[in-house]
């Protein structure tokens, strides 16, 4: 017999293998002899109150074996000869889903990434730290992997609707993570794991029959009446099928070539403002509610807020608790900072994004640039923190409270950013429609979370990529563009995702579309 049962348990109890397979024998009332195995099949923290808790739902084994596989695997065919064939532009998440699925439906996918493939990819980052020198084609942005590869590896979503999330934990698992991604309630790889995956995930494409082209920039699409039959590159190759253009939020080039060519999009909001760090072991003490902090059995502590301040949310974005701060520029003149984190979270900082929603009317100086205009205004704020930091990836910072009370930092903390900082009377130049609404929301979450407020925490500028300024329309049955067929805005670039998971499960709803699509053919 199988059976399931919820337990809460402290955590040096959920750390105790033997301890949990005698509780759920006690709990059971069967005897520990005839309970063969237990399993853990989810695990969510319980911090709310002073002794945090562990909820787990364990699955035991009575009187028979464990056989169940640790995750489904999923096996793909030869599609080398299939008469159909798609494009997919863009290997990030969305890129790397659509091109199994549509393995899975029988159709050969061609892969067309601009940048190169993850293993090189971070030794260009590595020179972007050093030298501060931005590779358009080859950054924590662009290249195999996306921007997830080299960001943080989170996996949860909210996004529950749009597809199956254990689909892609399960895909992820079958390449290489570790199955814990299927326990937790908000599973993590980490960014010196998700590399190894990405590669095998490729190596699957390429043993399957589909191709893969590095450092291949689609250039054009290829548009005939009201239907686009295919692309054309910088190398000088066309590839012909349907498109499915998962090229991600920061692919600036795509969408002014989408303009030029007339394709219908649409200005969409976003969210700006900073990152903002804080020592690990403050947030530590501050979520656990102890002062020892995480202890010997708890993990990194994460922390997520939503606060309304003049009408709009002031939220925490991209969370990474024992993480880093990264340089995300992905062209010149342009300064942007994220965050990631290892699989074990061991840095002694932990930041956040701490960002507030923005609209295009809420800036009606950039309505001349019509469809354009929240990426126009990207655009300039990204330039000005990068003149705010020297011409350089150097980010402009600003203690919390100097910040709150409008005055320029005479000294900043140390700080995990590599490339370094410098001190910026942020609340000057970011525009005030931002500034404002920030300070407000830092002071109510400050009430909320004593000793979050404080002067050893750091804002560095900017943070402006949390998702894309454009949305490529498209419909919601089809998946095709409004007016051109056989063109699949797919993923975060197109506006219709927001991390890895979403973005995963919307590249497997295009392919999905664009087997049905071919199959009426």
């Amino acid at each position: 017999m199988i059976k399931d049962i919820d337990f809460r348990v402290s955590p040096k109890q959920a750390s105790d293998m033997q301890y949990l397979h005698t509780l759920f024998a006690k709990t059971a009332d069967v005897s520990v002899e005839d309970l063969h195995a237990i399993r853990i099949i989810r695990r969510s923290i319980d911090a709310r109150q002073r002794n945090i808790i562990i909820n787990l739902k364990l699955r035991g084994y009575i009187n028979e074996d464990q056989t169940e596989p640790e995750f489904d695997e999923i096996v793909y065919p030869n599609v080398a000869d299939s008469k159909h064939q798609a494009i997919v532009v863009g290997a990030g998440p969305a890129g790397l889903f659509a091109a199994l699925k549509l393995i899975e439906e029988g159709i050969r996918p061609i892969i067309v990434e601009r940048g190169k493939n993850v293993r090189d990819r971070k030794k260009d980052t590595a020179i972007l730290n050093r030298t501060h020198v931005v590779d358009p084609e080859s950054n924590y942005c662009f290249g195999e992997g996306g921007a997830g590869a080299y960001s943080d590896g989170k996996l949860y979503t909210r996004s529950k609707k749009r597809g199956n999330v254990n689909k892609i934990l399960n895909v992820f698992c079958q390449y290489g993570a570790n199955t814990e991604i299927l326990i937790d309630a908000h599973p993590h790889i980490g960014t010196d794991k998700l590399p190894g995956i990405i590669e095998r995930m490729r190596e699957q494409i390429i043993e399957s029959g589909g191709e893969v082209y590095f450092q291949t920039k689609m250039t054009r699409l290829i548009i005939e009446g009201d239907e686009v039959r295919g692309i054309e590159t910088n190398t000088g190759q066309t590839f012909m099928g349907q498109v499915i253009l998962a090229t991600g939020h920061s692919a600036r080039d795509v969408y002014y070539m989408l303009h030029d060519q007339k394709v219908k999009i649409e200005a969409k909001g976003l969210a700006v403002g900073f990152r903002i760090e804080h020592r690990a072991e403050l947030i530590d003490q501050i979520q656990y509610h102890s002062p020892e902090g995480r202890g010997k059995y708890l993990p990194a502590a994460e922390y997520s807020f939503v606060v309304q301040a003049g009408s709009r949310g002031v939220y925490s974005f991209c969370m990474c608790p024992g993480g880093v701060i990264v340089p995300a520029a992905s062209g010149p003149e342009q300064l942007v900072v994220n965050g990631m984190s290892a699989s074990v979270r061991g840095s002694s900082w932990s930041n956040s994004g701490l960002v507030v929603e923005v609209h295009p009317e809420d800036f009606p100086e950039y309505a001349k640039f019509g469809d354009l205009a929240m990426l126009k205004f990207q655009e300039d704020l990204e330039k000005r923190a990068w003149i705010e930091g020297g011409q350089t990836q150097v980010a402009p910072a600003q203690r919390v409270y100097d910040f709150i009370n409008n005055r320029k930092s005479a000294t900043l903390p140390k700080t995990s950013y590599q490339p370094g900082v410098v001190s910026s009377p942020m609340h000057e130049w970011m525009p005030r429609f931002v500034t404002v609404r920030i300070q407000e929301g830092l002071q109510k979450v400050g009430k909320q979370s004593k000793g979050y407020l404080t002067n050893e925490a750091m804002l560095l500028g900017v943070e402006s990529r949390t998702s894309s300024p454009i949305r490529v329309l498209r419909d919601s049955e089809t998946m095709q563009h409004v007016v051109l067929k056989g063109l699949y805005p797919c993923g975060e670039g197109a506006g219709y995702a927001g991390g890895i998971v979403s973005a995963g499960m919307d590249g497997e709803r295009c392919a999905e579309a664009v087997a049905k699509s071919l199959k009426t053919v």
